[in-house]
C-alpha cells in the first residue's frame, strides 16, 4: 500500500508540474496583455511624460515577464514551492488572501448542493432500476437526460426570470440584501439562505442527472446478479434486498462518481457564481482571468490540479474501504 501511495504521489506531482507549465505557457501567449494596459494607463496619467513602452519594459522586468516562458515558469515554480504565489494584479492583494476570503462561500454552496444531489438522485436512480421499463423509469430517465443536457447559464437564467423577475419571490443576484448589516444573526442566516436557493438549485439540477443515471445503471447490474436472486429466494423482504445487499455493491462505482467532489468543493462553480454574482472563488477567478491576472490564474489552476490528484488517490483508497477484494488484489 505504501509503495502504491508513493508511486501515485510522485505521478501526481509530475502531472501538476506539467499542467502548471502548460497553463503558464497558454497565459503568456494570450493576445491580451495586462502589462500593456497598465503601462498605457500610467503613461496617460503622467500626461505623456513617460512613454508607455518604457513603462511596459519596467513592469515586465518587475513581474518576471521579460524572459522566456521556461525561465519565467521556473521562477514562478520556485516562489510557489516557498508558498509565495505573488500579488493579484486585479485585486492588489496577495493571491492567498483573496482566495481565503472567498473560498468558504463556494464550499458552503457546494456542500448544500451535494446533500440535495444525493437525497434526490440516488433514491430516484434506485426507483428507476426497480421499475425498469415502467412509467416511473421513463419519467426519471427523461428528467435525468434533461438535467444532463441543459447548460448552467440556461438553467440559471430561467430560474432568475421565473422566480426573481416574474414571481418576485427570490432575490435576483448577490449573496445578501441591502439590509444585511442591520439584521440579527438568524436574520443574516435567513437572508444568505434565500440568496443561495437559485444558485444551489442550478448546481443541483446540473449534477442530479448524471448521478441518477449512474445509480440506475449500476443498480440494474447488481439486481440481475445471482446472489440477489438467492436472497429473494430465501424470502428476504424487498427492502432488505435493496438496502442491505444491492445498494452496498453499487457503492463501488459510485466512489468513482464522487472522486471529483473535492475539486468541485474548492474550485467553485465559475459560470453559476458569475450568473448570480456570488462572491465565491469561481466568480473571483473569472474576473481575474478576464484581466489577464497571471498570479491568480496560476494559483487557481494549480490548486485545482492538486485537488484533482488528491481526490483520485482518495478514491483509490475508498475502493479498498468499500470492497475488501480490492485490498486483497
Amino acid at each position: 500500500m505504501w509503495k502504491f501511495l508513493v508511486r501515485r504521489l510522485l505521478l501526481g506531482l509530475m502531472i501538476v508540474v506539467l499542467g502548471a507549465l502548460v497553463t503558464y505557457s497558454v497565459i503568456r501567449c494570450l493576445p491580451a496583455s495586462y502589462m500593456e494596459k497598465m503601462a498605457r494607463q500610467l503613461s496617460a496619467g503622467s500626461q505623456g511624460r513617460v512613454k508607455w513602452q518604457d513603462l511596459l519594459a519596467e513592469l515586465n522586468r518587475q513581474y518576471n515577464m521579460d524572459g522566456s516562458i521556461i525561465s519565467g515558469f521556473v521562477r514562478w515554480l520556485g516562489d510557489a514551492l516557498r508558498g509565495n504565489f505573488g500579488d493579484s494584479w486585479k485585486y492588489m492583494q496577495p493571491v492567498t488572501k483573496v482566495f481565503s476570503d472567498v473560498i468558504w462561500w463556494s464550499v458552503l454552496m457546494n456542500i448544500i448542493t451535494l446533500f440535495v444531489e444525493v437525497l434526490v438522485s440516488i433514491p430516484l436512480g434506485i426507483l428507476a432500476a426497480r421499475k425498469q421499463y415502467h412509467a416511473a423509469d421513463y419519467i426519471v430517465t427523461v428528467f435525468a437526460l434533461a438535467c444532463i443536457s441543459l447548460p448552467s447559464f440556461y438553467i440559471g437564467t430561467v430560474l432568475k426570470y421565473v422566480f426573481a423577475v416574474k414571481l418576485e419571490v427570490l432575490p435576483l443576484y448577490g449573496l445578501w440584501g441591502r439590509y444585511y448589516n442591520s439584521m440579527g444573526t438568524w436574520g443574516k442566516i435567513g437572508d444568505v439562505a434565500l440568496h443561495l436557493i437559485m444558485p444551489v438549485a442550478t448546481l443541483a439540477i446540473l449534477s442530479i442527472g448524471s448521478l441518477m443515471r449512474y445509480t440506475r445503471t449500476n443498480m440494474l447490474e447488481v439486481l440481475n446478479a445471482d446472489y440477489i436472486r438467492t436472497a429473494r429466494a430465501k424470502g428476504l423482504s424487498e427492502k432488505v434486498v435493496i438496502n442491505k445487499h444491492a445498494f452496498r455493491n453499487t457503492l463501488i462505482p459510485l466512489v468513482t462518481a464522487f472522486s471529483g467532489l473535492l475539486p468541485s468543493f474548492f474550485g467553485g462553480a465559475m459560470i453559476t457564481e458569475t450568473i448570480f454574482q456570488i462572491p465565491g472563488i469561481g466568480y473571483k477567478s473569472f474576473e481575474a482571468m478576464l484581466q489577464g491576472d497571471i498570479p491568480f490564474a496560476m494559483f487557481y489552476t494549480t490548486f485545482l490540479m492538486v485537488l484533482t490528484q488528491v481526490s483520485l488517490i482518495l478514491s483509490d483508497i475508498m475502493y479498498a474501504v468499500v470492497d475488501p477484494r480490492v485490498r486483497v488484489n
